[in-house]
């Protein structure tokens, strides 16, 4: 790969739009939901597809379901996304996520 395409790609790596938000990860076998949130919506996603095809667990509290059941049981949804504003930092972003978990965590608990 040549230095151009190199910087080309890294200047759209950093302009890229960043989206964030809330999601669940459920065993359907069982109904046992985890909501958790992340400034990276679409890694995310990648990281527990990849978690899935080689059967490895990516969060230590739903392991004992994930060994019961196997990966397969397993689904991820998204619940809400946020974008990162143009003039939004890092840390101003990850406090809109991390408001936009509590939101949920309440409304979970109201259901139950």
């Amino acid at each position: 790969m040549d230095k151009l395409s190199k910087k080309q790609l890294k200047e759209q790596y950093k302009n890229r739009t960043v989206v964030g938000g809330v999601y669940c990860i459920k065993c359907n076998s069982n109904g046992r939901q985890w909501i958790k949130s992340t400034m990276d919506m679409t890694g995310q996603k990648n990281r527990f597809d990849f978690s899935v095809s080689i059967n490895s667990c990516l969060e230590p509290s739903m392991r004992l379901e994930w060994e019961q059941y196997g990966s397969e049981s397993f689904s991820f949804a998204i619940l809400e996304e946020i974008k990162k504003g143009e003039t939004q930092t890092e840390r101003e972003f990850a406090e809109d996520v991390d408001a936009l978990l509590e939101m949920w965590a309440e409304k979970q608990l109201q259901e139950d």
